[in-house]
């Protein structure tokens, strides 16, 4: 299992899988790399996939310290990257993920071929944050009813309903880490909420795909728009239909069309 050492000394898990010019996939809020393993061979068909465990999670050290920031999780990418010897990759990240992506790609230009940032927000006070019935739903007491909440935030009822005749009991690797002790995910939560990239996003100079399920209440879908007006020259795919997780339920909508985006720029 590689590891690259961050700046502080924190240990980043990270793994390869497939072939072809790098790509970076970042996971959200509370989550490890299986994140992305419903989806993962159809990039790595195409790409070289890096996918890491944030500080906090899966197999990487979990400080108890303040070290959690957007910013500071983005150098743990460059660490990663600096660790597996590749200069410049595409970079896609989701949720949480897709905060520490706009880090990324603005302040390491040089280090970016093509960004994807998937249900997203450029935080702070111009994004638009979700409303008190989804933080209502999500502080309930009863674990199940969160998990329940939480369900229904990332996928859609009918989706779930097929997903429990043909696979019940299965995981959904969207739902957080459950080996994360408690100060990590309180550390998770603030760096997510903390986040505000609005004046950095205009030094991005990645091509930008902005991708977003229409009915996203978990991070509204309108934070779409705004990112996309702030980047320069960034383009907008909008998944009909999908909430927070469209890359796993729709994928065969979503998929396509990042493929080829990142495709259409061969890294040197």
């Amino acid at each position: 299992m590689p590891y690259a050492r961050a700046a502080d000394g924190t240990a980043i898990h990270y793994q390869l899988h497939g072939s072809g010019d790098p790509l970076v996939l970042l996971a959200g809020q509370s989550n490890n790399h299986h994140w992305w393993d419903p989806v993962r061979d159809d990039f790595a068909a195409r790409f070289t996939t890096v996918v890491l465990d944030h500080r906090g999670t899966g197999e990487s050290d979990r400080p108890d310290t303040d070290t959690y920031s957007t910013p500071n999780l983005a150098r743990d990418v460059l660490a990663v990257l600096d660790h597996a010897g590749i200069d410049r990759a595409h970079v896609y990240g989701t949720s949480m993920g897709g905060r520490i992506a706009q880090w990324v790609a603005a302040d390491h230009s040089a280090r970016v071929g093509r960004l994807v940032l998937g249900c997203t927000s450029p935080g702070g006070p111009h994004g638009v944050e979700r409303g008190p019935e989804v933080r209502s739903a999500l502080s309930r007491a009863d674990p199940d009813a969160v998990r329940r909440a939480l369900l229904e935030l990332m996928y859609t009822p009918a989706w779930l309903a097929e997903q429990e005749r043909t696979h019940p009991g299965r995981t959904f690797h969207t739902l957080g880490d459950a080996t994360m002790p408690a100060y990590a995910r309180r550390r998770h939560l603030r760096a997510s909420a903390r986040h505000d990239a609005w004046d950095a996003l205009p030094r991005i100079e990645a091509p930008t795909l902005v991708v977003h399920g229409t009915d996203d209440t978990f991070n509204p879908t309108a934070n779409a728009p705004l990112l996309a007006a702030r980047i320069p020259d960034a383009r907008t795919l909008l998944v009909p239909g999908a909430r927070h997780a469209y890359f796993e339920e729709f994928a065969d909508v979503a998929t396509g069309p990042v493929l080829t985006f990142l495709a259409q720029e061969p890294l040197p």
